[in-house]
């Protein structure tokens, strides 16, 4: 499947953007589609033993599934009844939730209608009973027994019986007021001593719902504007950061010595043990400072050109931006994707969280439970939700890469395709959706032991010891750097995919060749750049905060407003964080596409560059400074310097760079 061609091989083949189409990792997408088949089969099965009956209409306590007639099952009492009158389940406390196993602790009933108002005695109840037709007492006591059964205390509900409403599509009666659920409250928000709190918060949310969508709209507004400036003053933002870091270390180093010099007079007075040890910390501190600013300022003097590249790239992604405008949009039809995709995974959970055959527990009521391997299949659907989700976000990176390299490797940008997206999505299907999903499944291989670890970490929290618990806490950072690395690598691989229709492991080693020999180039890329869209992410979300505090603070309707003032805040950093990340993804395209051009092209007849006029006054200028300081074979030289080529190279390189 690619893996196994010798080094020979691959030092023979070239690099032919977009010349040759050819379908790669077939193997995978069947095994995908089969996978994709089993999740399908395990929803299938959930609805065929009746579970989406007993999610959507609800089922009591002695497994009638409200508004049906039902059979009767072996050795409960009250099953078998025929509820088709009774549509609603009714809980008799509803309040009484266990937080460990996640349910609710009380007596389930079919009942013809909720409670509307608050039903403070039995004579409430039995009332209620006789006008509305709706028995809120166990099946075996009639109405009229209510008042007078002693085993009413038991059977019948706690009283008051608070006021509820069903529950949209899913027929269950549920209190009104939020403050019967105040332990469950507490337990997932620790902050919340009272119900009163959590009142003035959901109220809060509620009054200012139409601020809190204008400012989610302000942030998507000013991720689209930050887009577009950034093209325009990437130059002098690198360089004022880069400045700033510099004076920074400078200031900080500084200030330290100056500390040492006071501290040193001072302690030449009094000669103290203390004073002596913070004379001693003090000049750690500065020598440490003082290396760390060395160094520092060595690497920005070597990587100054890498920076200069980076704010080319920035300045092409922008142009790529403009000619490809539907790549802005891409993280919305991604974000679509990906939530009817988890709104399918959490309903088929709900499936199979009532699928089952009925057993008795230990206090004579049903269960649904699944017995034999079939209990197994909600693992088999939880890998299904992360290779999934990462096939569609891989998706999204081989629609971006491939509109890129399209763009990149046309020399003439009217020739373009109308649209270059769709062009770009149509060779995904046709061609690459194996090395998606091999690329996707990698990622899940590392993202599963990573849950696994810091489920167990979660559940031995304060149990285990330190020794223990230091060796999960690396365990977990490791395998969370290899996701990282993996994501960034994975991402390169699609790229060359795009490039030249070659499968995952060949386009990986082409990639990460590519990257090792531009080492430099990338570590710029990636602290220069992602400092650059971090602190843009951070400008979109303190803008609209900002904003939120202004319009917040004349809303006099409630009293604390903080959880709107955070809901809009994340959904900013999210929004930016999308928008962002297509302009991230961009840069690290163009870059190797770059990469590419330079190492197999010169700018000779014949041999001439695909890039931007802005990368060609990059690479000029680079090859002019390195003249002037008579240097050919220093690591920028060996960077621009192009390959040596074949004979055979030479013949196909013509037509090559002639094509558009």
């Amino acid at each position: 499947m690619g893996c196994c061609s010798s080094a020979a091989q691959s030092s023979k083949r070239e690099w032919k953007p977009l010349e040759d189409h050819s379908c790669t990792d077939v193997p995978w997408l069947l095994l995908f589609i089969l996978f994709c088949i089993g999740m399908g089969f395990i929803c299938g099965f959930s609805i065929a033993t009746g579970a989406a009956a007993r999610l959507l209409s609800g089922y009591d306590s002695y497994g009638n599934i409200c508004g049906q007639k039902n059979v009767k099952v072996e050795g409960i009492s009250n099953s078998g009844l025929d509820l088709t009158h009774k549509k609603y389940v009714f809980f008799l406390d509803p309040c009484n939730i266990d937080l460990v196993h996640q349910r609710i602790k009380s007596l389930a009933l079919c009942v013809s209608a909720c409670p509307r108002k608050e039903l403070k005695t039995l004579a409430d109840i039995q009332k209620f009973a006789e006008t509305n037709g709706s028995s809120l007492c166990s099946y075996e006591l009639q109405p009229s027994e209510y008042t007078t059964d002693p085993r009413a205390a038991k059977l019948c509900p706690k009283y008051p019986v608070p006021e509820s409403a069903p529950i949209p599509f899913f027929h269950r009666c549920a209190p009104v007021n939020i403050s019967c659920y105040a332990k469950f409250a507490e337990a997932l928000i620790t902050f919340v001593s009272d119900s009163s709190v959590l009142h003035r918060l959901i109220s809060g949310v509620m009054t200012s719902k139409e601020i809190i969508m204008g400012l989610c709209l302000l942030s998507l507004v000013l991720s689209m504007i930050l887009m577009v400036i950034i093209r325009y003053i990437s130059r002098v933002l690198v360089w004022i950061l880069t400045i700033l870091v510099i004076l920074g270390s400078l200031g900080g180093t500084g200030v330290l010595w100056w500390l040492y010099a006071k501290e040193r007079v001072s302690a030449s007075a009094v000669e103290t043990q203390i004073a002596k040890d913070n004379l001693q910390a003090l000049l750690i501190y500065a020598i440490s400072a003082t290396v760390f600013t060395v160094i520092l300022f060595l690497i920005m003097l070597i990587m100054r050109k890498r920076v200069a590249l980076t704010i080319a790239l920035f300045h092409v992604a922008g142009k790529v931006f403009i000619h490809l405008p539907l790549l802005v949009f891409q993280p919305f039809w991604t974000f679509f994707v990906l939530i009817l995709f988890w709104t399918y995974w959490i309903t088929v959970l709900l499936f199979l969280g009532t699928t089952g055959s009925p057993v008795p527990n230990e206090e004579g009521f049903v269960e649904f439970r699944m017995v034999g391997p079939l209990k197994y299949m909600w693992w088999y659907h939880v890998v299904g939700l992360i290779w999934i989700s990462e096939f569609i976000l891989a998706c999204q990176q081989m629609t971006v890469a491939g509109a890129v390299v399209t763009y990149y490797f046309t020399r003439e940008k009217r020739n373009l395709p109308f649209t270059p997206i769709l062009a770009s999505v149509n060779r995904l299907v046709c061609y690459h959706l194996g090395t998606v999903a091999k690329g996707s499944f990698i990622i899940t291989l590392v993202k599963i032991p990573r849950m696994i670890l810091m489920y167990i970490h979660t559940q031995l929290k304060g149990k285990e010891n330190a020794c223990a618990r230091c060796m999960l806490k690396a365990c977990i950072c490791c395998l969370w750097c290899l996701e990282k690395c993996l994501t960034y690598l994975n991402q390169n691989a699609y790229t060359a995919t795009a490039i030249n229709s070659t499968n995952f492991c060949t386009s990986a080693k082409d990639a990460f060749v590519i990257l090792v020999e531009n080492a430099l180039r990338v570590a710029a890329i990636n602290t220069v750049g992602d400092f650059m869209l971090f602190l843009g992410k951070v400008l979109i979300v303190c803008s609209t905060g900002l904003a939120g505090i202004m319009l917040l603070n004349y809303q006099r309707d409630y009293t604390i407003w903080v959880l709107p003032l955070i809901i809009v805040c994340l959904f900013a950093f999210l929004v930016a964080h999308c928008f962002l990340s297509i302009y991230e993804m961009v840069v690290d395209v163009l870059f190797l596409c770059f990469a590419i051009d330079t190492k197999y092209n010169d700018g000779s007849p014949g041999r001439e560059f695909y890039m931007d006029k802005v990368l060609m006054e990059f690479v000029e200028n680079s090859r002019k400074s390195m003249k002037e300081a008579g240097r050919g074979g220093g690591a920028e030289g060996r960077e621009l310097k192009p390959m040596q080529r074949s004979a055979k190279w030479q013949s196909v390189s013509s037509p090559l760079s002639h094509r558009s």
